[in-house]
């Protein structure tokens, strides 16, 4: 059990070292990208920067290369016009001065009111001398207030009419006017002469300062006045991926973390630089490489779980199988048991059924042992009338008069046939009814049982009532189990109304739809329990008399049961008892 502990700590560590490396190889390739787009990006924002800047010093440029041909400019020109035309070109130029030298690089004429100054031996008036256009940055308090200003020079060549270089236009212009435009923009952008000085910036915090070489040897060149050179910001470079990454200390508006481009700019001599800070691409990186680990993570957990479910699952399946084994021989026992106490049971269930049939036909000939006083003398009265009419008949045979002999025989005819329903009935009451269930016509077995009750009821001068429906009701059970079901509630209801005044039977029929209802109500006093009626052996009449077994109620229950009805028992509420037998419709009533 240790042992296996050990191993999968182990492989969770060992995949957790996994998942830190592959994080961070995507971190590595989404950094890189991110640069190199970051880098193209960069490139364009410079090359736009250069252009601008060198857009805008161009029309100084220009102007300086349309002064040195103007006229009112050459030696010999009237020197008012020509110190208004300065003055007219540096305030519509936005120059700081407008300067015309001669050939030894004095001051002839300016459009400021400054001490004039000599520029002979500068690198811009040397080169317009040569008859090409000078370039030079500087920075010069010859201006006026109270700081130095940068200043761009350009100066133009102004050619004799003989053809050779009698003089200059110098053009200074304003580089703060030129910065304003889009000082304070992102990105962090700087330009530096051949010294490494910064000269133009979108940052003020970096003019001034010596990016390359020993900021005291740039302070002694000519261009800057003393002590205005300082050093550049701290940073360390460092490559990733062959991109230049700084890592700047430059104050709150310098990106600390950075991609430094370079651009060269030969027509201002300078060199074009931008910092890029590099913190969205370090968080987009580090967004990917987070996804990255949560989706191994998240696969990784997966896998454990399921790794650990099925070692689970085949411990699990092991004890399982050892319970199954020992289960199925116990269950091979018990289904042993089992079959045995099926076959008891069936044999049992078969002796119940054959007990059951028995009672039914006792329930019946107890019936007819109830009936056969009534019975006897139901018969001996058709027998006694037909020896009378018989005798009469042979009289009147013998007097002459057939005619009334016709009609005592007819009567004898009549009497027999009555006879021999009433035996009919009996005979189908007594024999046993196997036949699974039929359509059967409720009235016809009402009209029966009245017929077999008739005589029972008139010795117990009991008068039964039954209006019977003009057109016949079918109803859904066994003809001779419906008749025992009927026989033994009207049975139950002569009884029970020994002794009481009225003595009636009245006997209702009513169809409800797919429900027929059958109800039988004396007018005895009533059911002492009725939620007890249907038990066995349960009965109101007296312990040991014949009659009095208890089990009439509860056969007819199991036989309306057995039929998909239900019988019910009250008590009526102007007295006696109700006994109401529901039956499911005959289909073909329901289809008619």
């Amino acid at each position: 059990m240790g042992g296996s502990l050990r191993n999968r700590a182990f492989g969770v560590l060992a995949y957790l070292a996994l998942v830190a490396a592959f994080s961070g190889g995507v971190w590595w390739v989404g950094y890189t990208a991110a640069l190199d787009q970051l880098e193209r990006r960069g490139r364009a924002d410079l090359a736009l920067a250069a252009d601008r800047l060198t857009s805008q010093l161009q029309r100084y440029r220009e102007v300086a290369v349309l002064l040195a041909d103007h006229p009112d400019l050459q030696v010999g020109g009237d020197p008012r016009r020509a110190r208004a035309l300065l003055r007219e070109t540096a305030d519509r130029t936005g120059s700081l001065d407008v300067i015309v030298l001669d050939g030894a690089g004095r001051e002839r004429m300016a459009a400021a009111d400054a001490v004039p100054q000599a520029h002979a031996g500068t690198p811009y008036f040397e080169r317009a001398m040569d008859g090409a256009l000078g370039v030079y940055h500087l920075v010069s308090d010859r201006f006026g207030g109270r700081y130095t200003r940068r200043a761009f020079i350009f100066a133009a060549p102004m050619f004799s009419p003989q053809g050779p270089v009698q003089g200059a236009v110098v053009v200074v212009a304003d580089v703060d006017a030129v910065e304003s435009a889009w000082r304070g923009d992102r990105p962090t952008m700087f330009f530096t002469d051949d010294a490494g000085v910064v000269f133009v910036s979108n940052r003020s915090e970096l003019i001034f300062r010596a990016r390359a070489g020993d900021p005291v040897s740039a302070a002694q060149s000519p261009e800057y006045p003393t002590g205005s050179v300082t050093a550049f910001v701290a940073y360390t470079p460092r490559y990733v991926g062959g991109h230049e990454i700084w890592r700047v200390d430059g104050g709150p508006y310098v990106p600390a973390r950075a991609l430094h481009l370079t651009l060269e700019l030969p027509v201002i001599e300078m060199t074009g630089e931008v910092l890029l800070d590099v913190a969205p691409a370090r968080q987009l990186a580090f967004l990917q490489a987070s996804v990255a680990a949560a989706l191994c993570l998240a696969f990784g957990a997966l896998l454990f779980l399921a790794t650990e479910r099925r070692r689970t699952l085949a411990g699990a399946n092991a004890r399982l199988e050892e319970r199954v084994a020992k289960r199925t021989a116990e269950l091979i026992a018990v289904n042993t048991d089992l079959r045995r106490e099926v076959q008891e049971r069936t044999a049992a269930e078969a002796r119940l059924q054959k007990a059951q049939a028995d009672l039914v036909q006792a329930g019946k000939l107890s019936a007819l042992g109830q009936m056969s006083a009534g019975i006897s003398h139901e018969l001996n009265q058709p027998l006694m009338a037909i020896r009378s009419f018989a005798e009469n008949a042979s009289g009147f045979l013998e007097r002459g008069k057939p005619d009334v002999a016709a009609q005592n025989l007819s009567r004898i005819s009549d009497l027999a046939r009555r006879m021999g329903r009433i035996i009919r009935n009996l005979r189908a009451f007594s024999r046993h009814e196997s036949e699974p269930l039929s359509d059967v016509d409720i009235c016809a077995v009402v009209d029966t049982v009245l017929e077999m009750s008739a005589a029972r009821a008139h010795q117990a001068e009991v008068a039964l009532h039954w209006d019977a429906p003009a057109a016949p009701v079918l109803v859904r059970g066994g003809e001779v189990r419906l008749q025992q079901v009927l026989l033994n509630l009207i049975g139950n209801a002569i009884d029970a109304m020994e002794g009481c005044t009225p003595k009636q039977v009245t006997i209702s029929l009513v169809a409800q739809g797919d429900r027929v209802e059958l109800g039988v109500r004396d007018t005895g006093p009533g059911l002492s329990e009725p939620e007890k009626i249907f038990d066995p052996f349960y009965t109101t009449k007296q312990i040991g008399a014949a009659e009095g077994m208890g089990l009439g109620l509860s056969i007819s229950y199991g036989l309306v049961q057995s039929f998909g009805g239900s019988i019910k028992g009250r008590n009526h509420v102007d007295g006696g008892a109700v006994f109401t037998v529901e039956l499911d419709a005959a289909r073909k009533a329901q289809a008619a």
